[in-house]
């Protein structure tokens, strides 16, 4: 027992020992980090005290003043600490001033040696002087104090130089780690696991003594084209900024204000393009074709307000350090945000976002690689690229499908030039045309996260089929676990006891597949804690994948024998492809030239298939490990059957059929008629919203919502009638039956976590579009009640608010819990036994399981979302209180209103009185015009415009002139013969006959016209007297 007390009481001082040990190191640590300040105050302290102690009198203003007055350079002190004080004054001056890199580099150690130096100079003079002299009487103690001051401040000068230059070499070993890009190297650990081994490949390869000159070019060739970050990440000119835009000078401003969207006048009209990318947090990517550079914009959404986008400005500019021989014509980044692509028909380019920033004009400049350089960009090659896509599983590969009919996957992390998987497709299309040369690749898309969708790549050729190509996995791609785990079951429960042979040996092979790609599936207890697998490198030695395909329609119990070819109900030809997977059902979207979308979905599972004595190529090292592989894949026309909607489901798995369509809709865009091409279509899914489907075009911008998926609904418990698809346009940029050129350059559709949701578009002249979309209520059916009509439309309002703000699961309320089945002695059993406590052991722990979790969810809820729902009610409020005063502006205005009403109503009461006036005149009983009267009547018309009054003067002048000529005397008449017969030309009588003749007839004409003068006159007094 002694012993034990003993052994306790030495444990006791030992940690006595080490707590006081660590206190006095915690404390030294902490004298060394705060010595610049220490210092200072001890400069400034301790020579005044000194000087203070020296003097006979108290240290006073009086002292001070008379030490002044009476200053000699060779005998007065006070000039030391004066000096002291000065120098203190300037170095903690200069080291508050300062920041890291100023500390290191900067001029806080210059300073402070110039002013230590600058006062030891003075002080070492000073004392030549002071000390020069013969001591007074009874100086010595003077004399002592006297030393202790310059001895003072000789060593807290060089105190200032020794901590000025610790401080510089610590502030500067910092600047050496913050150098490192944190978000380069976390993102090389996670996707570039192989890095390190690629350096020790690189070092044994240096190692060896005789390498020819070829293979050395080759492999600086291979090694430059590596996927690699930049660590040695230093800027030309370090400076006291870091960065190319301060903090300080960021303003935030509208995102379609922003600086970067300006105006600008585009002489060509350029394809359809997107130049705008999101990496799905805070950052908007933006390709300038003007510049050739890349514009990174951080984004706030939902600031200022709940529906509104602001945008940092100004922007970061990066800028490849490679000049791009191609146009852009598409960007697209990666799932972390460090690489983007860049690529059009006749390049593509990866781009790196983290690189080295220039201090001239504040740009950074990104490394940038080709893809493929020996494959795409060759001179002499004409081989196209038509798609390129991120792996939705791995951030490092590319999947690139060309016109040579080849889909490749490159691993950017290992090879640039050559590809990880080839897949040379060979479809037979067994109906239109047999030609095979005929058919051509056209789009592809990956699967998504749902059985063997994961590992499918879904290809469409150029006569709208769709076939599929499974499974591919990169080489070192991650995936779920559970997802995992239930296709392996679902393999073992299904394929294995199948009663047919060949649905047995399909199993098999998946399964098999499936151990060697992931081995930690084989033993599935060991991966319990996993939360995700890697995939590793494996192919089957015997067997090649098989082009399942072209998919056909689900027969409904006709004779359909075309069933593979869907392109005769749409116009022109396919253009792009889209694959979008809402809860369990996968939808496919084909959009065709002609403006139509083909939108149908998976009717059955997809399942692996192989063709069994075709082996693929392998590449392999050393150690057998797969580095690449390439395959011929072919299809199958015996393997294509009818799949009918009454055929039971049992007969039709693992049976290599690919998997047939169910026809949701055929979408009709109605685009503009485009005179000389066809009309191009891409397609985007909504990120918030997967039943809505975006479409870019000629036209502008679409919006598809789907409100019937079969597996979803069917799953869900609803009985809902099949909906056609719901289609919104957007954005319209034609105006007119004809689109002459194609406006939009770039979209982006936004969300956040609140439920908002945006559609960002770019015109080819740079300007910027920002639209609000809504979410909710598109989804839901159509009722209509004539009894609650009130009811329903007061209803949607508050669902709308408890949609955003809680989910529907907190909205429910907790699960239902069912009591344990008891004994019926459970009433005679007291709460202290052993039994009682167990059984409030169980409902208490249910209990908690329930009700306590669900209180806890629900408190998260509402404390998470208290903003939202504050601004959400201010908002509200902020439309009664406009309510109101629209509300008060009516109540002022209704007193006119009723006035003005009295008014009219008045008024309208005079109208009819004397409409009944004008119905008792005499003229409206009248029967109509025949059509004779209608004729004489036009002709009345004619001779209104006649002047009356010009004609009868020109009657009156005729007849007299006429009368003059009648009535001459005889003997006139002799004379006129004589004059006449001695002229040369004498008039004829035939010709005075001929005159008198016309003249008749003119009055004639003059007679009927008074008549029909009459008549007008008396026709308008007819009209007259019935007006």
């Amino acid at each position: 027992m002694g012993f034990i007390l003993k052994e306790d009481k030495s444990k006791k001082v030992l940690r006595g020992v080490k707590t006081v040990f660590f206190l006095i190191t915690m404390l030294i640590s902490l004298l060394l980090f705060s010595a610049p300040i220490l210092l200072v105050i001890a400069d400034t302290l301790l020579p005044s005290a000194l000087l203070s102690a020296s003097s006979s009198a108290s240290f006073s203003l009086q002292t001070l003043s008379s030490h002044f007055s009476n200053y000699d350079f060779r005998y007065s002190l006070v000039d030391i600490p004066l000096i002291s004080i000065i120098r203190s004054a300037v170095i903690f001056c200069v080291y508050s001033f300062c920041d890291g890199p100023g500390l290191s580099h900067g001029p806080y150690l210059g300073i402070t040696t110039i002013c230590s130096v600058l006062s030891l100079v003075f002080v070492s003079f000073k004392a030549s002087f002071v000390f020069g002299a013969p001591a007074e009487q009874g100086g010595e103690y003077l004399r002592a104090s006297e030393v202790a001051l310059f001895i003072c401040s000789f060593g807290l000068a060089v105190g200032h130089i020794v901590v000025a230059y610790r401080t510089s070499c610590r502030e500067r070993r910092k600047l050496w780690v913050y150098k490192i890009d944190i978000e380069a190297i976390s993102a090389c650990k996670n996707g570039f696991p192989r890095y390190q081994k690629k350096l020790q490949e690189a070092e044994k390869v240096k190692q060896k003594p005789r390498v020819s000159k070829k293979r050395r070019q080759s492999f600086k060739e291979t090694d430059c084209s590596r996927m690699r970050f930049n660590f040695d990440l230093e800027e030309t000119k370090t400076g006291p900024s870091r960065s190319a835009t301060p903090k300080d000078e960021v303003e935030w401003v509208p995102l379609q204000h922003h600086p970067v969207f300006s105006s600008t006048s585009s002489a060509d009209s350029p394809p359809l393009r997107n130049l705008l990318a999101w990496d799905g947090a805070s950052r908007l990517y933006f390709w300038d074709s003007d510049e050739l550079c890349l514009h990174r914009i951080s984004v706030r959404l939902g600031e200022p307000e709940p529906t509104s986008v602001s945008a940092a400005s100004p922007s970061k500019v990066l800028k490849p350090d490679v000049k791009l021989n191609f146009d852009v014509n598409k960007i697209s980044i990666n799932s972390n945000g460090t690489a983007m692509l860049l690529y059009s028909s006749d390049g593509l380019c990866i781009m790196y976002l983290y690189g080295r920033t220039s201090s001239k004009d504040g740009t950074t400049t990104c490394r940038t690689v080709t893809v493929g350089p020996e494959i795409y960009v060759s001179g002499t090659n004409v081989i196209r690229i038509l798609q390129v896509s991120w792996h939705p599983c791995s951030d490092t590969h590319v999947g690139i499908l060309s016109s040579d009919s080849v889909f490749r996957l490159f691993h950017l992390s290992s090879d640039l030039i050559q590809p990880e998987q080839a897949y040379y497709l060979q479809p037979v299309q067994p109906g239109r045309s047999r030609n095979a040369t005929s058919i051509c690749p056209i789009d592809f898309s990956f699967g998504g996260d749902h059985l063997w969708d994961c590992f499918s790549v879904f290809i469409m050729f150029s006569d709208g089929s769709i076939y599929i190509l499974c499974p591919i996995v990169p080489f070192g791609s991650v995936y779920k676990w559970e997802s995992i785990v239930d296709i392996y079951n679902d393999a073992q429960t299904f394929g294995l006891k199948s009663p047919n042979s060949t649905a047995v040996s399909n199993s098999n092979l998946a399964i098999s597949w499936l151990e060697a790609t992931f081995p930690e599936i084989a033993g599935q207890t060991d991966g319990a804690d996993l939360s995700v697998i890697k995939a590793r490198p494996y192919a089957l030695f015997d067997a090649s994948l098989l082009l399942q395909g072209p998919l056909r329609k689900v027969s409904r119990g006709e004779d359909e024998t075309n069933l593979a070819f869907r392109g005769a109900e749409c116009e022109g030809r396919a253009v792009s492809f889209l694959y979008n997977l809402v809860s369990k059902d996968s939808i496919l979207v084909t959009a065709w030239s002609g403006g139509q979308l083909q939108i149908d979905a998976l009717a059955d599972e997809i399942q692996p298939v192989w063709n069994v004595g075709c082996s693929p190529r392998l590449r392999v090292d050393s150690h057998d490990i797969i580095h690449g592989l390439a395959m011929i894949c072919e299809s199958t026309p015996d393997k294509l059957s009818i799949v009918k909607l009454d055929q039971p489901l049992d007969s039709t798995l693992w049976l290599g059929h690919p998997p047939p369509l169910l026809r949701l809709a055929i979408v009709d865009l109605a685009l503009p008629k485009k005179t000389g091409s066809d009309s191009l279509i891409m397609m985007f899914i909504d990120p918030l919203m997967l039943e809505r489907i975006y479409t870019l075009h000629d036209g502008g911008i679409d919006s598809i919502v789907l409100h019937y998926l079969p597996f979803t609904s069917q799953t869900s418990g609803k009985n809902e009638t099949m909906r056609t698809p719901s289609v919104h346009p957007v954005l319209s940029t034609c105006q007119g039956e004809f689109s002459l050129q194609s406006p939009l350059s770039g979209f982006v559709s936004l969300s956040d976590s609140f439920g908002y949701s945006w559609v960002v578009a770019v015109t080819s002249y740079q300007e910027c579009i920002v639209l609000e979309m809504k979410t909710l209520n598109l989804l839901l059916p159509l009722h209509v009640d004539t009894e609650k009509k009130s009811i329903l439309l007061e209803e949607p309002k508050e669902k709308d608010t408890s949609d955003i703000i809680i989910s529907k699961e907190l909205l429910g309320g907790p699960k239902v819990v069912f009591v344990p089945q008891t004994s019926p002695n459970l009433r005679s059993v007291s709460a202290d036994s052993i039994e009682g406590r167990s059984m409030l052991h169980e409902y208490f722990k249910l209990f908690h399981e329930n009700y306590v979790e669900y209180a806890h969810k629900v408190y998260f809820e509402l404390k998470h979302h208290g903003p939202h729902l504050k601004r959400i009610i201010d908002d509200q409020h902020g439309r009664l209180v406009g309510a109101k005063q629209r509300l008060l502006q009516f109540e002022e205005k209704y007193s006119d209103l009723e006035d003005r009403i009295t008014n009219a109503v008045q008024m309208q009461n005079r109208l009819e009185e004397r409409l009944k006036r004008l119905r008792n005149l005499p003229g409206v009983h009248k029967k109509p015009l025949s059509t004779a009267e209608r004729d004489f009547k036009s002709q009345l018309d004619q001779f209104s415009g006649v002047e009356l009054d010009a004609l009868r003067s020109t009657v009156n002048a005729l007849s007299a002139r006429m009368r003059r000529h009648t009535q001459t005397p005889k003997d006139n008449l002799s004379n006129k013969k004589k004059l006449v017969s001695r002229r040369k030309d004498p008039v004829q009588e035939s010709q005075i006959s001929q005159l008198k003749s016309c003249l008749e007839k003119l009055s004639l004409v003059n007679s009927e016209n008074t008549k029909k003068v009459k008549l007008v006159e008396s026709a308008l007094r007819s009209e007259e007297r019935s007006i």
